[in-house]
């Protein structure tokens, strides 16, 4: 069972770009995501919001600009944008927003301060990003964190194996980001058995990330 609002209960507003509008008032975070889900798949739209005014946060979704942006007013105003190119990134975004707002995003991908932004290749995006972690602490959790959206360890328990399953041409961004913190922390990376996919990404496993993948598990 979900964990109820306190207080509660939580009212959001959706807003879809076909000019519909509903008002919700709900107990819990799953509460809340069935009520979206059937307010988001219902349309095509080319944005979608969900906003927590007495929070203060709303989050925004656009699926035909493969685009999720996520605004907190208040004291200390930000927004943050971030480039997904998978249909079924929406609804989870959703549910991490219901369940902890602004900040129940935080890792769920590469977020930038610009709408521009997200225009370089993904190669750039995933550089920039992987250049924002400046200790080992946090750059293993965020090693991790991509390790959790896509990854396994394989059969022997040797490797931790990143974008499983996934072509070249898939995650370029998180790839790019990933590489770059293996070498950062220092991890070892080895040649994909044969016939493993294109994009796999397979590091050997050792204490540090051990550690923090089981945290994620």
């Amino acid at each position: 069972m979900a964990r109820p609002y306190e207080p509660g209960p939580k009212q959001f507003v959706f807003t879809a770009g076909d000019g519909s509008v509903e008002h919700v008032s709900v107990g819990d975070p799953q509460e809340a995501y069935l009520a979206f889900s059937a307010f988001f798949r219902g349309r095509d739209c080319d944005t979608y919001t969900i906003e927590d005014e007495a929070a203060g946060q709303r989050v925004v979704l656009m699926p035909r600009a493969g685009v999720i942006s996520r605004i907190r007013r208040g004291d200390q105003p930000r927004s943050e944008h971030l480039r997904t190119d998978r249909a079924n990134r929406y609804l989870p975004g959703a549910m991490l927003f219901f369940e902890n707002g602004y900040g129940g995003l935080d890792r769920f991908g590469q977020w930038f301060p610009g709408r521009a932004d997200l225009d370089a290749s993904p190669e750039a995006r995933g550089a920039a990003r992987a250049a924002t972690f400046t200790t080992e602490a946090a750059a293993i959790v965020e090693v991790a964190r991509i390790w959790a959206d896509s990854g396994c360890v394989d059969p022997s328990g040797e490797y931790h194996v990143f974008f499983d399953s996934h072509g070249v041409d898939d995650d370029r961004a998180e790839r790019a980001e990933l590489l770059q913190l293996i070498g950062f922390l220092g991890l070892e990376r080895v040649d994909a058995p044969a016939g493993a996919a294109g994009g796999e990404v397979w590091v050997r496993t050792e204490p540090r990330l051990d550690a923090e993948c089981a945290r994620w598990s």
